[in-house]
C-alpha cells in the first residue's frame, strides 16, 4: 500500500511520520531509529551544549543512517541564542531544519539560499499563514491535546487542523493527541499530509535518555493524568500531573511571573524527572496520547503497528 503524500515527498520519507523535537530527549540514536523505520527523525539542537556538541550529534545520526533527518529548534520565549548552532545545521547541509516557539523569521533569513526544507511548528490559524508567507515549506499543527508547549487558545486537534488545511496552501503536518494508525488516518481524514509525534516516541527503546521512571509513567498514566502550567506567563504547556506541578500551580495563582516560577520551570528541573526519575524534584512533559501508551517498543516496532493498523482502516474505506 502507498504511502505518498505531498510531506513524504518534501521529506524524502516512505511514511509522513516526524519525531517531535523532544528537548533534552531527540539526540542520535532515536533520531536514526525513526528515520530507518521510514520516518523523519529529528534532533534537538537547543538542548546541546555548544554548535561543536550538535556537529557531533548529527555526525553521529549520519553514522547510523543514510536516511533523512531534521534538526529542531526551539527558539522560545527565555531561550538562548540560536544562530550559531543553526550555522552548524546549514554548513552541515542538513535535509531539514523544524522550528518552536517565537517569530521564525530570523531562522528563514539564516537560511536563505541553502536547499534545507523549513518546518515550522504552529497552534492557530494565524500563524499557519504567517509561516506560509514567511516561506515555510509545510507547518506543523499541534492542538490543546500535546505534549510540551500549547497555544494559548485551548483548540483541540480535529477543530484545529481542517481549520488551517483551508487557511494555507502549502503541506500540513498534524500533532497532538496522535499515537497510533488511528490517530494517523484521522489526521488525513482531516486534510492533513502527515504527523508528528513527540509523547508516543518517548516511550521505545531508543529513547535512551528517559529514565524508567518517566517511561513507566506514561505506560501507566491515563489521559486524565495530564495538567497545562504556565499558562499565566502566556506559554501554556502540557506536563504528567505531580506534586511539582501542583507547585507551580499554586505560585501561578498568587505571583504569575516568570522569576517567581523560573527554579521551578528550568531545564534543570525538566532533567532531574526525565533524566534521574526524581518525580517529586521536578516536571516531564507528556501529552494526553499517554492514554493511549501501554508499552514500550522499539521504534520500528511501532511504526510497522501504526502502519498495520492504517493499512486496516484504509482497507475498510475500500482502497488498495
Amino acid at each position: 500500500m502507498k504511502w505518498k503524500t505531498r510531506v513524504t515527498e518534501l521529506l524524502g520519507v516512505e511514511y509522513p511520520i516526524i519525531q517531535g523535537g523532544l528537548a533534552y530527549l531527540a539526540y542520535a540514536d532515536l533520531a536514526a531509529a525513526v528515520s530507518n523505520a521510514g520516518g523523519l527523525g529529528q534532533i534537538t539542537a537547543m538542548s546541546l551544549d555548544d554548535p561543536e556538541a550538535l556537529r557531533n550529534e548529527i555526525h553521529k545520526v549520519r553514522e547510523l543512517t543514510d536516511r533523512p533527518f531534521g534538526v529542531n529548534y526551539a527558539i522560545g520565549q527565555h531561550g538562548r541564542p540560536f544562530e550559531n548552532m543553526l550555522a552548524v545545521a546549514i554548513e552541515e547541509k542538513v535535509p531539514v531544519v523544524s522550528m518552536t516557539g517565537g517569530n521564525p523569521a530570523p531562522i528563514f533569513k539564516q537560511l536563505e539560499g541553502t536547499d534545507i526544507k523549513k518546518l515550522v511548528l504552529v497552534a492557530a490559524r494565524r500563524q499557519a499563514q504567517k509561516a506560509e508567507e514567511l516561506g515555510a515549506d509545510a507547518v506543523m499543527v499541534v492542538g490543546q491535546e500535546g505534549g510540551g508547549h500549547l497555544g494559548r487558545d485551548d483548540i483541540g486537534t480535529m477543530v484545529l487542523v481542517p481549520q488551517v488545511v483551508d487557511a494555507v496552501s502549502i503541506p500540513v503536518i498534524a500533532s497532538g493527541g496522535i499515537g497510533d494508525g488511528r490517530g494517523w488516518m484521522a489526521a488525513l481524514a482531516l486534510g492533513a499530509e502527515g504527523i508528528e509525534m513527540g509523547t508516543r516516541f518517548i516511550a521505545t527503546k531508543e529513547c535512551i535518555n528517559a529514565s524508567v521512571v518517566y517511561k513507566n509513567a506514561l505506560i501507566n498514566s491515563t489521559e486524565a493524568d495530564t495538567t497545562v502550567i504556565k499558562r499565566t506567563i502566556g506559554a501554556p504547556a502540557r506536563a504528567i500531573r505531580n506534586s511539582w506541578t501542583d507547585q507551580i500551580l499554586d505560585i501561578e495563582k498568587v505571583t504569575p511571573t516568570y522569576e517567581a516560577l523560573k527554579n521551578y520551570i528550568s531545564g534543570q528541573a525538566n532533567k532531574k524527572y526525565i533524566y534521574e526519575g526524581k518525580e517529586h524534584e521536578g516536571f516531564a512533559w507528556a501529552g494526553q496520547i499517554t492514554g493511549l501508551i501501554q508499552d514500550e517498543p522499539t521504534v520500528e516496532e511501532l511504526i510497522q503497528r501504526m502502519v498495520a493498523q492504517a493499512t486496516e482502516i484504509r482497507l475498510k474505506w475500500g482502497e488498495q
